[in-house]
């Protein structure tokens, strides 16, 4: 199987996940602009999730062009990124209609930082396939990005009981960190004449 396969698989999976964000929404009863506000955490929650599942999509549409051989191991970390990718939705929808309630954010945080371990078990695989070449795999070593998110992500779960301001301030943090896609790929595919 190649890689392009399980990107397409993939792209299949965060489309659908987003379609589902996208259906928690009921129309309004009122017929005005407040009837709108009130829909205000469920909209905040879903533009959260929103760019997070579209940071992953692009993020792992660049990582999956470092693969070399596609092999099980690689194939079942995917499935389980999707995995925790896939459950974005519920505790989004669960965030919105609780309003930002201490649980409901943990968990939503809690589930960040095992789509953000899972997503760095990949990328340690590939970099397995590429061992024996010590300039990617150095220039691929230098992930800041992908050692900090987790803290960040428990950080924003255990605050989620302090405030939900603090939560989101951590939620937000590391979406900016990851929305540019991560240039360490592009510049190691662009040293292997990818």
């Amino acid at each position: 199987m190649k890689a392009n396969r399980m990107e397409a698989f993939s792209d299949g999976v965060l489309a659908i996940i987003i379609t589902i964000m996208v259906l928690e929404f009921k129309v309004p009863e009122g017929h005005n602009w407040h009837a709108l506000v009130e829909l205000g955490p469920k909209i905040l929650s879903y533009i959260f999730s929103f760019v997070y599942i579209g940071i992953y999509w692009n993020n792992h549409h660049h990582l999956l062009h470092m693969v070399r051989t596609m092999n099980g191991r690689l194939m079942w970390l995917n499935l389980l990124l999707l995995f925790w990718l896939s459950l974005v939705p519920f505790t989004t929808a669960w965030m919105g209609e609780s309003h930002f309630a201490a649980t409901p954010t943990a968990l939503y945080g809690f589930i960040l930082l095992l789509a953000a371990l899972s997503y760095w078990l990949i990328q340690r695989a590939i970099l397995s396939q590429h061992s024996s070449d010590s300039s990617f795999v150095l220039t691929m070593g230098k992930d800041w990005k992908g050692k900090l998110s987790p803290l960040l992500y428990l950080t924003a779960a255990l605050t989620a009981y302090i405030s939900p301001w603090i939560s989101g301030f951590f939620f937000v943090l590391v979406a900016m960190i990851w929305f540019l896609p991560d240039k360490r790929i592009e510049q190691a595919l662009r040293g292997q004449g990818h």
